[in-house]
């Protein structure tokens, strides 16, 4: 078949737009960062938070629902909530086996964060009042989670590329110590405990899915500068934004499939590719701590926050499909990577195991 000039022209904007967005969010997060250790915010606050929140996912999303298509934004959604669970961690599963203890209310908090957003799509519609208190949700279990973090000794919450900003703050000896090859939790406002970082396997060739080398340094300017670079990125992330929604819009169109098939998959697959070096990175480098972070503020972000404001903005459909192909294959992820975690092992046959789940996720999608 001959696909025609036209969408050919739809898929390459589809990529600029994927890639600015991708682009403006990492010089915005690195640029709040910058301006917030230099405007003295706290970085482990700052850490907690951009933790939870996928910008690009969260921008793409709420485009989308913006101009009408709230199919294509809830697929991202359910699209990247997948490739977090079975893409990335059982890519971490395959390449570097790891144990861990993670406490058990972050396994309770797996479990259970899905079950409003679930209830609320039983009824076939998340209208914007609904939106509104999944919204509103995000914010007390984002203070739960913060509160338990201040009590524990151990931090599950820095996302990898904020842990140089959060270094900053560590003090000279512990700075030392990582220089010269310490097993150190410097970043960590309460300490480190080797305890609970067990890897199980060798060490792995260097895998690096980092995308900073992209983004220009903000360490040496003022506050207020970087505050001016994050404002532009937001324009960018915009820009970007509704570029590779238009042209997806054409691109669902054109191929005859539908924009909740497309957005939780072709959509979140290229999004949510950074995603991998926030789980697989922190494993391979021995601080498995980081990459349940990420897990655990992700789900929590795209199944509260992140389907509110999408509802918010345009009431969501969740019959048919939503029910019946994507609320099953995230639940099926979500207690694969739940019971790994809880046995405090994730090993090479689980990882194996969600890359089948994400596999399946594909061709049901296209059946």
């Amino acid at each position: 078949m001959v696909v025609p000039s036209s969408t050919v022209a739809l898929v390459g904007l589809f990529l600029v737009g994927v890639v600015l967005v991708i682009w403006c969010v990492e010089i915005f997060i690195e640029a709040v960062a910058q301006s917030a250790v230099s405007l003295g915010v706290s970085g482990f606050f700052l850490a907690v938070v951009l933790a939870g929140v996928d910008l690009e996912n969260a921008v793409l999303g709420i485009t989308a629902a913006f101009v009408e298509l709230p199919r294509l934004a809830l697929g991202t959604v359910f699209g990247e909530s997948l490739f977090v669970l079975a893409v990335a961690v059982g890519l971490a599963g395959v390449l570097v086996p790891f144990r861990m203890d993670v406490p058990s209310a972050y396994l309770v908090l797996l479990v259970l964060v899905p079950v409003p957003a679930f209830a609320l799509s039983i009824g076939g519609t998340i209208d914007p009042l609904e939106g509104a208190a999944l919204l509103g949700l995000f914010v007390p279990l984002l203070a739960y989670i913060f509160w338990h973090e201040r009590r524990s000794e151990t931090t599950y919450l820095l996302s990898a590329e904020l842990q140089e900003v959060v270094d900053l703050e560590a003090d000279a000896e512990s700075e030392a110590a990582v220089q010269t090859g310490a097993e150190t939790e410097t970043g960590m406002p309460n300490g480190g405990d080797e305890s609970r970082v067990q890897p199980t396997g060798e060490s792995d060739p260097e895998l690096d899915l980092d995308l900073d080398e992209f983004v220009p340094s903000f360490e040496h300017r003022s506050g207020l500068f970087n505050l001016g670079v994050a404002v532009l990125a937001v324009v960018g992330m915009t820009v970007g934004s509704g570029v590779t929604v238009v042209s997806a819009e054409g691109i669902f169109v054109a191929f005859g499939i539908s924009g909740l098939a497309f957005g939780a998959t072709v959509l979140s697959f290229i999004a949510s590719i950074e995603e991998l070096a926030l789980t697989v990175e922190p494993v391979r480098q021995s601080r498995p701590e980081l990459a349940v972070g990420n897990v655990v503020g992700s789900t929590v972000f795209y199944l509260t926050a992140n389907v509110g404001i999408i509802a918010m903005l345009h009431p969501v459909g969740t019959g048919g499909d939503v029910l019946t192909v994507h609320w099953p294959f995230l639940a099926g992820s979500l207690l694969v990577v739940t019971a790994m975690l809880a046995r405090g092992r994730v090993t090479r046959i689980g990882g194996i195991a969600l890359f089948a789940l994400y596999v399946a996720y594909w061709i049901a999608n296209y059946a």
